[in-house]
């Protein structure tokens, strides 16, 4: 997510703490490579030039010359304005009603079907409702109902008239204590006067408490315009960005709010439907400058992980009793929160970091081909009992050599510090 922006920014970031001081001329070099790299993000052109004007104001207010740290103090004010610039405050959706309605909106191919599901999930505790809105496109209901079983939520299909179909579901939903009502109204390729009827028709008589317009993060400065067309005519809650997991630039992310006064309140960057998170303004910028996003990532091993089986982890580890059946669970527990690469862009610092996501296969498919006997008791594990778990796991007994000699370190680092026997750092 970001990962151009974040680059270039990071490296600029670099260069700047570099040095020991940093004049007019090094900083209006720094900003207007900073409005370059915005640009080549495809960054709204407007946004850019008020983004680069708030920061060079912001430090000339703060003295950048004076400072001790000037690199320091002009990666933070850059951190500020991002901030600002994506909208300070998260944003909260007023659902408070029962059943609540969301309405989902957009043209086709936004991924408005699969937010959809990634909503359900989300908001499971309510007992969700999909909504089929497309009578047009039976392709799209056939994908919406495979979505809700996905989800393990109620379907309901769409009728020959749209307004007549969102108003069974509201009725549906009061008989049968659905708390949350999501509706995924018709796409088109192109914004025409059929698909508005039918999305003003639904905002008149159906009165969604939420309607957000989902918008495809790969198609750049086109997102704004969709965005600036449907609140022109509609009254649009606020915006939800899907595919940041591609190639997205990011500079529809940082333009639409700017542009439009749209809050974003979801991103969605995978294809599992818990690939879902929910919009934060300082979280992003952080992730974007290259310094982590811990409460995130927090927050993805809580969902997870149950308090209970982390403490009782916790004790097996420091006792030094830990196994490979652990280790293959927690190894389960890391796969499920996403990829290894997108994880990693939480820990500050971490985010260029390359890794190889087929080491978690091979390091799984060996202690599959273990015994559970062997993964209880490492130990045992002779050089013919190697030679099996290789050939069972279509690698090399070196492989295998290898993963036990971490496993062995890593136990036995957990015994010393149980015990408070670890060796002194030295001095340099």
């Amino acid at each position: 997510m970001f990962e151009l922006l974040s680059q270039r920014l990071v490296e600029l970031q670099r260069k700047l703490l570099g040095r020991g001081r940093l004049g007019p001329q090094e900083i209006n070099r720094a900003l207007a490579e900073i409005r370059t790299i915005l640009l080549d993000a495809d960054v709204n052109y407007k946004v850019v030039g008020q983004f680069i004007r708030a920061v060079e104001t912001r430090l000339k207010e703060q003295n950048i010359t004076a400072s001790i740290k000037p690199g320091e103090l002009v990666n933070y004010t850059v951190y500020q304005e991002l901030v600002h610039l994506l909208g300070d405050a998260t944003p909260k959706l007023e659902l408070n009603s029962v059943p609540a309605i969301i309405s989902l909106i957009g043209l086709q191919g936004t991924g408005k079907t699969t937010l959809a599901g990634k909503l359900a999930v989300r908001f499971r505790n309510r007992r969700p409702l999909l909504v089929a809105c497309d009578p047009k496109r039976p392709a799209a209901v056939s994908q919406l109902q495979a979505i809700a079983q996905r989800a393990q939520c109620d379907f309901q299909p769409v009728t020959g008239d749209v307004l007549a179909t969102c108003l069974a579901a509201r009725e549906r939903a009061q008989t049968r204590n659905h708390g949350i009502i999501i509706l995924d109204t018709a796409g088109r390729l192109h914004i025409d006067e059929e698909m508005m009827s039918e999305l003003l028709a639904i905002e008149k008589h159906v009165h969604p408490d939420a309607t957000l317009l989902v918008l495809d993060g790969m198609i750049g400065q086109d997102a704004v315009i969709q965005a600036t067309e449907f609140t022109r005519q509609l009254k649009v809650t606020g915006c939800c960005f899907t595919k940041l997991d591609g190639d997205a630039r990011g500079g529809a992310v940082l333009s639409v709010r700017q542009v439009t006064g749209l809050p974003v309140y979801f991103i969605s960057a995978g294809e599992k439907l818990e690939d879902l998170e929910e919009f934060h303004p300082d979280r992003i910028a952080a992730r974007i400058l290259g310094m982590g996003d811990i409460r995130t990532l927090a927050e993805k091993v809580q969902s997870v992980t149950q308090p209970q089986q982390q403490q009782e982890l916790a004790q097996k580890f420091l006792k030094g009793k830990f196994d490979l059946e652990d280790f293959l669970n927690q190894l389960r527990t890391v796969r499920k929160m996403g990829s290894l690469s997108k994880l990693l862009a939480l820990v500050p610092g971490a985010g260029n970091i390359e890794v190889d996501e087929r080491e978690f296969i091979r390091v799984e498919a060996i202690i599959q081909s273990m015994t559970p006997e062997e993964r209880r008791n490492p130990d045992i594990i002779n050089g013919s009992r190697r030679q099996r778990i290789a050939r069972g796991s279509g690698t090399s007994v070196a492989d295998v050599n290898n993963l036990l000699k971490e496993f062995y370190q890593a136990r036995e680092l957990a015994r010393k510090l149980s015990s408070g026997k670890l060796p002194k750092m030295r001095r340099r």
